[in-house]
């Protein structure tokens, strides 16, 4: 797995239709649920999860890797603790995040086979 072509990717993914909280200043803050789905869906590992200001955080582990691609929205890293967490846990949170995974998954799946199809050229 690229780490930084999949950052770019969920930047160029991420909206006020993948996550409430967007902005421009700070696009990754409120993406941590639907993108830790995204990632654990196309490259498998498992879901973590933290807590921030008694908050879930959710995160990846690949191949014994932690990846979190939503830290950028942090000042102060987290304290990772590595829950076990799952897909459905997460996507029982709010009934808004099922529609806003699907957002993110539909874009990500796009820009990933464009970006295959040009490397494949």
């Amino acid at each position: 797995m690229d780490k930084n072509l999949i950052e770019n990717l969920l930047v160029e993914c991420w909206s006020s239709e993948t996550s409430t909280l967007y902005s421009k200043n700070n696009p990754a803050r409120g993406q941590c649920d639907v993108t830790a789905i995204v990632i654990y869906e196309y490259f498998g590992g498992e879901i973590l999860k933290t807590f921030i200001n008694e908050q879930p955080h959710f995160y990846n582990r690949i191949n014994g890797d932690r990846y979190d691609f939503t830290v950028s929205q942090f000042q102060i890293l987290p304290d990772y603790l590595d829950l076990p967490s799952t897909r459905e846990e997460i996507l029982n949170i709010n009934l808004k995040l099922k529609e806003q995974y699907e957002i993110l998954q539909e874009r990500f799946e796009k820009l990933l086979l464009k970006r295959n199809s040009y490397k494949n050229s």
